[in-house]
Parts: C-alpha cells; sequence; structure tokens
C-alpha cells in the first residue's frame, strides 16, 4: 500500500508523460500539482526508493512497470467515479473531478467492480478521458487534434477536455463546450483567441483553455 500522496504523484507522472513523454522534469510535476520545488524533490526521491520511479539527476522521471501499474489503478478508480457521480448522483459534467479525487484513494476492488458494472464498464469518462479496463489496458480511440490547430471554417466534434482544475471546466461548461457537442471554427487569431459557435451562442476561447479540447472532424466522428 502507497500513501495517498505518493499515489497523486504516480498519477500526476503518468499524465505528464503522456503528453509530452519521459522523462518528465520536477518542475513540471511542481508546477502540474502545485508544489514547491524542494516538496517534489523529496517525494521524488521516496517514490525512487520504492522503485516506482527512475530517477536519472537533471534529466527527470520516468514510471516504472510497477509504478505505471500504481498509476492507471488510482487513473480507473477516479474516472469510473467520475462517470457514477455524473450517471447516479446528478452531478454536472464539470463538478465531478475535486469529489472524485477525494475517494479514488479508498475504494476497494469490490466497489471498483460494483461501480464499473453499474455504467456497463464505461471506456471514457465524462470529460472523454479513457478508462483503463480490469486489466488496467487503455481502450483504442480516435486520433484527435487540439482546438488551438483548428482552422476556420471546419465543423468539429468535441472528444476529450483535458484537465486543469475547476475553474477552466466550469468556464468550458458555461461556454457550452463539453465531449459530444458539434463545434463551428469562426475564427482563429494568430496566437490568441480561436472563436467558435457552440448550442450556447458564440465563444470566443483563449488558448490556454482552447489547448485542453480534443477535436475531430465531423465528417469523421463515430459514436
Amino acid at each position: 500500500m502507497f500513501s495517498d500522496t505518493m499515489e497523486d504523484y504516480l498519477k500526476a507522472i503518468y499524465v505528464l508523460q503522456t503528453e509530452s513523454g519521459p522523462p518528465v522534469s520536477t518542475s513540471e510535476i511542481a508546477e502540474y500539482l502545485d508544489k514547491t520545488p524542494p516538496t517534489v524533490t523529496s517525494m521524488v526521491n521516496s517514490l525512487a526508493e520504492h522503485d516506482l520511479i527512475a530517477h536519472e539527476k537533471y534529466k527527470g522521471v520516468e514510471l516504472t512497470d510497477e509504478g505505471e501499474t500504481v498509476a492507471l489503478e488510482v487513473i480507473r478508480h477516479h474516472r469510473l467515479l467520475e462517470t457514477y457521480l455524473t450517471e447516479h448522483l446528478d452531478y454536472d459534467w464539470h463538478e465531478v473531478h475535486e469529489e472524485a479525487d477525494a475517494l479514488e484513494h479508498h475504494i476497494s476492488e469490490e466497489l471498483e467492480r460494483r461501480v464499473a458494472y453499474a455504467r456497463y464498464n464505461p471506456s471514457v469518462d465524462p470529460h472523454g478521458d479513457p478508462i483503463p479496463n480490469r486489466e488496467l489496458e487503455l481502450p483504442e480511440s480516435d486520433s484527435t487534434r487540439r482546438l488551438d490547430g483548428a482552422s476556420e471554417g471546419e465543423t468539429l466534434i468535441v472528444r476529450r477536455i483535458r484537465h486543469q482544475g475547476d475553474e477552466e471546466l466550469r468556464y468550458l461548461a458555461d461556454a457550452g463546450v463539453e465531449p459530444g457537442e458539434r463545434l463551428d471554427v469562426l475564427g482563429v487569431a494568430p496566437f490568441g483567441m480561436v472563436t467558435v459557435a457552440t448550442d450556447a451562442g458564440e465563444q470566443s476561447l483563449p488558448q490556454e483553455i482552447a489547448r485542453l479540447i480534443e477535436t475531430v472532424p465531423a465528417s469523421e466522428a463515430t459514436v
């Protein structure tokens, strides 16, 4: 058994590895988790002592096989809980992250099984993030492109919104931008706003928000 904090770090390293590849720098981890560099360095040393990460000084860290297994197990718990909270307890999709964060370390394997069964073993969570199966394998998914790389005139379907914080998720929910929604790209300013039409109306999204949104062309979208 590992502490909640250790599991949080492993999950963060997994997400960062997925986005930019290993190794992951301690400064990236500090920014992602909003921790001080000395705090991150101390935890990195502890994770390395438990053979959960490989750490090469001045280059960064990479999950070992065991570290990746722990990270994927926590991610499975988290994303199943988010799905259950939205589908059974009437939470909005942008409200569930903190609740799942509080619960993910403490559910039993039996509860995990029942939650998955109650939702017919879902392959994605309410944000469009893939859910590892019981064998901790990730499902195949469409090839996506982030909205900040879109072109004017494109019609897109939102597939995934990468989580950065509840404030960003609430902003997108208010703008009518969520997984499954159609976006008509009205304009793309150089190094700036991406303007889209949604069911909620015309929205101008800052580049740092647009890059969180993964899309596929509407013509290629599958159910």
